[in-house]
């Protein structure tokens, strides 16, 4: 019997759908219960037209679609309203209902499968998908899912005790878990945070505060990964009640936090680095390897190789987060090193897309942030050709304004954040091409600016809305536009 078979509590319930989206929990949440043979309505603001991709993607199944619009009563009668993550919760609409739920919720309230779950402001899928990589390298099945577009809804029936799951989590997804007591991952990672959403959250305390949430219902048998290198991290290290370990660009005998132990990065020659004494730092990423201690009087162990595949110090940063978690969850270093070392990436994050006369073009379209296009931008030593911009977040991009003073040249796509940006440029007096309201556009300036040796950057450091869906429709876009630049010319 499948689990979908036995979850009787929604056969003949009326399930309301609050967002259907166009990737990840509304389509998810409405095939579930569907087949769990619950009347199912979706309800988005959105129109059809805009939707027509999800709705194409249940035409099997027999759901209402209440577009453009929310009717109260939609959500009065219903016995379950299944929330989307974006949809804020003060929402009059939710005040309506008997029972709210998400994707994330029902999958954790009936899946068996020890769980591994990552939060933070930038670097979780890379994390998360790392983990999972090494993960089904040793195990028969291992599991991905969460804000990386993947409900695990589509996955709960291939749950069980041995099948790890991993959880990419959003501060709004976990947000909506605070006092649900359902959450409890055995190993929980908290990435690097920044400011972000503050267009949604009243403050940063309010939105690290959903960040908490992930380690809420932990306890002493389990683990929460924290960074060293942020007062944040040392926090949610003083909070949890798991068992913590660190992951630091230093290493770790400089923590003031007793028998510290977890991972750090190092120059992998360095017999300084070996004894766990600073190495100092050196001019690339490359030189640094990641390093790991378990217990008191273990051995230093070696979780990371020096040579990856994705660029960056902040990647390895990442990685190194990963490979943490994982020892943390029982798979031996050896393992561990010789699996990230292969890990490929992930797309539209710092994603090599391709070479084109002696230029190399690199997707980072997920860099909604500045400062996680600040991250893209020092991974790099050649010169570069930036494209940026895009939808405002109410992001401070005065460091971002500093870092572009160094580019070979900047090319904007348009949008409410470039608003915001083209002053401060003007104000420093940076010469910008566009705003471009097409990605075409500002692929071909880019390539008009760029010659060999150079490399076109996409990492906007602001939100896709406006020009596109989301960040994956504008990622999709530039590798096309790119694809078309190294596609051969007919006579």
């Amino acid at each position: 019997m499948s689990i979908i078979d036995a979850i009787d509590e929604f056969r003949g319930g009326r399930i309301t759908v609050m967002g259907l989206g166009l990737h990840g929990g509304g389509i998810a949440s409405a095939r579930f219960f569907a087949k769990a043979g619950a009347e199912v309505t979706v309800t988005d603001l959105r129109g059809p037209e805009v939707l027509e991709p999800a709705i194409r993607q249940l035409e099997a199944f027999h759901i209402h679609y209440v577009l453009g619009v929310h009717h109260e009563e939609d959500f009065a009668k219903a016995d379950i309203v299944i929330k989307n993550p974006a949809v804020r919760r003060d929402s009059p609409f939710l005040r309506l209902a008997k029972r709210i739920e998400t994707d994330i919720s029902i999958f954790l309230r009936y899946s068996e499968s020890p769980l591994i779950a990552v939060t933070g402001s930038k670097g979780k899928s890379t994390v998360a998908s790392a983990i999972w990589y090494v993960l089904s390298q040793y195990h028969e099945k291992a599991l991905l899912g969460g804000n990386i577009s993947v409900s695990p809804l589509d996955f709960l029936d291939e749950t069980g005790p041995d099948v790890p799951v991993v959880l990419e989590l959003s501060s709004w997804q976990l947000g909506d878990l605070h006092n649900m007591g359902i959450l409890k991952p055995k190993v929980a990672v908290l990435t690097t945070i920044f400011p972000d959403h503050l267009n949604y959250y009243d403050s940063m305390e309010a939105y690290v505060a959903d960040k908490r949430v992930i380690y809420e219902d932990q306890d002493e048998h389990c683990y929460t990964i924290c960074s060293a290198d942020q007062d944040w991290g040392r926090s949610f290290a003083r909070e949890t009640r798991a068992q913590v370990l660190w992951y630091s660009e230093k290493p770790l005998a400089e923590l003031a936090e007793g028998d510290s132990q977890g991972g750090w990065l190092a120059k992998d020659d360095s017999a300084q680095a070996l004894a766990g004494s600073s190495p100092g730092f050196f001019s690339g990423p490359e030189s640094f390897s990641g390093f790991g201690k378990f217990s008191q009087h273990g051995p230093i162990e070696l979780l990371l190789p020096h040579q990856v595949f994705v660029p960056g110090l902040h990647q390895k940063k990442n990685l190194l987060a990963a490979g943490v978690a994982l020892r943390a969850f029982g798979v031996p270093s050896p393992d561990i090193a010789l699996s990230l070392g292969n890990f490929p990436g992930v797309p539209h994050r710092l994603e090599f897309v391709a070479q084109v006369r002696g230029i190399r073009w690199y997707n980072d379209s997920t860099a909604t942030i500045p400062d996680a296009a600040i991250a893209a931008i020092e991974s790099f030593s050649s010169p570069i050709v930036l494209i940026a911009g895009g939808s405002d977040k109410m992001s401070d991009f005065s460091a971002f304004i500093q870092k572009a003073k160094k580019m070979k040249a900047i090319i904007l796509l348009a949008g409410s954040g470039t608003e915001r940006i083209i002053p401060l440029l003007n104000e420093n007096h940076i010469a910008y091409e566009g705003p471009y309201h097409s990605m075409r556009d500002a692929v071909d300036a880019a390539n008009k600016a760029a010659e060999e040796g150079d490399v076109v950057l996409l990492s906007p450091g602001c939100a896709s809305f406006g020009l596109f869906l989301h960040e994956f429709e504008r990622g999709d876009a530039f590798k096309n536009e790119v694809a078309r630049l190294a596609a051969p010319t007919i006579d």
